[in-house]
């Protein structure tokens, strides 16, 4: 089936006839399953940190390689992987980076060094790729192939599952460590992900032969990135005058990369996507500040409660829940309605006002203080991702919507691993207070750019226009 544009759709052959015209809901379930596998293992693993530093004698700058590990891995798989859905559709990479998935979750669970762990936390990088730039595609071809544009229920369904992961992550993992040790955070996903497999089986549209064409991979384009992403994470862990040779090495290799993918025909990441389109730079460079501020809170925040207040895991978890529901109360509120701006503003004042609690904290500090953070941060969390993941659907080229999520993605994982830099270097003698009010004047310079940033932005009221006409 072709639109009118010329785009070829999945084959929906006999489903298609089952479903009708309107969106088949029937995709929801294994759509939000895959998107969240990232988020779960991102956010779950923000109570675990401390307890696998205890069991295999690892300091806080060594144990942020878990978190920096999962992200260069998933930031260079995520646009191969968004390219690849554009290609062939979404069910083969949904399908192959479930099974990974698990099977980075088998090698966690039996893992005997923090070496291993790590390459357990590469392995599940790679595997969490496809869900959501496969969950953005499905939603663009259901919108081709009934003629209407997907209801914004699903896009919203989509960021409040995926945001509802994110913040409900820590409180998570907190019961499973309690039930069964920090190993259980790894072992949660065999099971996740072998129902994630059987559903897209099932349930997901086979490819067309049209999608089916060969592709080729951009090698030089993909050494580079990566080769990037790891120089400026060696030298942000650890900065110091005699490692600027790193600092060198990741620019020279950053503009390497940039020539490279500009004159390939094949690129690995489309930079051509960013042509004459400010406004979807202006939608990732949001995400990457944004997501810089959620993650040092998630991973900072949560390893002080436990290290530096003397919180365990199950209590530190229980004291971000209230994040957890403010963030799916917020999201369901405001997912239908029209506007960017004013989403973005309330949450990055309100990421302003928690870090600025945060300088307020001390040891002994009450549990009513550590539960207000955790309610303010759960307003940008519900509103931010929500917001600029329903730009990059309005902003971005159709034709590309799989490699421009996937892009969406790839900022906010750098945002996560400029994160978990920080923290590892403000921590590097223990998550202790003076590390946390670094933490927090750090995240106050991160709000106030982010504030300035949506500011300027002009194309936001435009924005607000489009999305009012489309619903």
């Amino acid at each position: 089936m072709k639109s009118g544009s010329g785009q070829t759709t999945p084959d929906r052959t006999a489903a298609d006839q089952v479903a009708g015209r309107g969106f088949d809901r029937r995709l929801i379930v294994p759509m939000v399953l895959g998107s969240i596998l990232n988020p779960v293992n991102s956010s779950m693993l923000a109570v675990a940190l401390v307890p696998i530093g205890i069991a295999l004698g690892a300091p806080p700058a060594d144990t942020a390689w878990l978190v920096s590990a999962l992200y260069l891995a998933t930031a260079t798989g995520q646009p191969v992987v968004g390219r690849l859905v554009d290609r062939y559709g979404a069910r083969r990479l949904h399908l192959a980076g479930s099974a990974l998935v698990g099977i980075a979750g088998l090698i966690g669970t039996l893992a005997p060094s923090l070496g291993v762990l790590i390459a357990a936390r590469v392995l599940l990088g790679l595997g969490t790729c496809a869900g959501y730039p496969a969950a953005m595609y499905l939603i663009r071809s259901e919108a081709r192939r009934t003629g209407v544009d997907s209801p914004a229920s699903v896009l919203t369904l989509l960021s409040v599952s995926a945001q509802t992961i994110v913040v409900i992550g820590p409180t998570l993992g907190g019961l499973l460590i309690g039930a069964g040790g920090w190993r259980t955070v790894f072992a949660i996903n065999i099971p996740v992900a072998l129902v994630t497999f059987v559903l897209g089986w099932l349930r997901l549209p086979r490819a067309t032969p049209q999608q089916k064409t060969g592709a080729s991979f951009d090698i030089p384009g993909i050494l580079l990135f990566a080769g990037t992403l790891t120089a400026l994470m060696l030298f942000l862990m650890d900065p110091a005058v005699a490692d600027l040779w790193l600092l060198g090495l990741a620019l020279a290799a950053g503009a390497g990369f940039a020539v490279r993918e500009l004159r390939f025909p094949e690129p690995f990441i489309d930079l051509r996507v960013f042509g004459g389109n400010t406004p979807l730079i202006a939608t990732y460079a949001r995400a990457l500040l944004a997501q810089t501020i959620a993650y040092a809170v998630i991973y900072g925040f949560t390893q002080w409660l436990e290290a530096g207040r003397g919180l365990g895991p199950s209590h530190a978890g229980l004291i971000l829940l209230p994040m957890s529901l403010v963030a799916i109360g917020v999201s369901t509120i405001t997912g239908r309605r029209a506007g960017f701006r004013a989403k973005l503003l309330v949450g990055t004042v309100a990421q302003l006002a928690a870090a600025a609690l945060m300088l307020t904290l001390h040891d002994s500090s009450p549990i009513l203080i550590l539960v207000l953070i955790s309610v303010i941060c759960g307003l940008p969390q519900g509103l931010h991702s929500l917001a600029n993941q329903n730009a990059v659907y309005f902003q971005a080229d159709p034709a590309r919507i799989g490699a421009s999520a996937g892009l969406l993605r790839t900022f906010s994982y750098l945002g996560a691993m400029v994160a978990s830099a920080a923290y590892g270097a403000f921590f590097r003698h223990g998550a202790d207070t003076a590390g946390l009010h670094d933490v927090a004047w750090f995240l106050i310079a991160v709000a106030a750019l982010l504030l300035v940033l949506i500011l300027a932005d002009r194309s936001l009221t435009r924005l607000s226009a489009e999305s009012r006409k489309a619903r």
